[in-house]
């Protein structure tokens, strides 16, 4: 396994960062709701809206955690996970805890009481990874959106 850095995201990371979240929409199968587009990240980064952590190798990023700081009103600060994403060629290597590992770190920094995010009822590798770190995972609340 070649050498693994993780740290925080930068704005040059973003189209490797944009071309794993494909993947994940590929992988959920949902590749046609993927409609933001590379511009709207920089431009989102750019305004502090959303900070992320890679994984890279000596040559290319193959993992990354976007995350960003939203509040619980029954908790305080909270970091909310949104894309959760390692390179299917570079999953089973220990990548994924060290990013997870780092992220929580993260949200110690930021003195956030919660880390929060959402996992699809069918990923069970996912599901499975989280349970390994003592999350809970609930199954008692509805997600609610609207799309404007």
């Amino acid at each position: 396994m070649s050498k693994i850095n993780i740290r925080s995201g930068n704005k040059a990371d973003l189209p490797a960062v944009h071309q794993l979240v494909r993947e994940l929409a590929i992988y959920e199968k949902e590749e046609a709701s993927f409609t933001a587009t590379l511009a709207d990240y920089e431009r989102d980064y750019e305004a502090q809206v959303f900070e992320c952590l890679v994984a890279e190798t000596e040559d290319k990023i193959v993992g990354m955690a976007l995350y960003y700081l939203t509040y619980s009103t029954w908790k305080g600060r909270m970091l909310y996970l949104e894309d959760f994403v390692i390179n299917e060629a570079w999953r089973k290597e220990g990548i994924g805890q060290r990013l997870f590992d780092a992220l929580l770190v993260r949200a110690g920094e930021l003195e956030c009481r919660l880390v929060k995010w959402q996992v699809l009822d069918w990923n069970e590798p996912a599901i499975r990874f989280y349970e390994k770190n003592e999350a809970i995972i609930e199954k008692d609340w509805w997600n609610g959106k609207l799309f404007l």
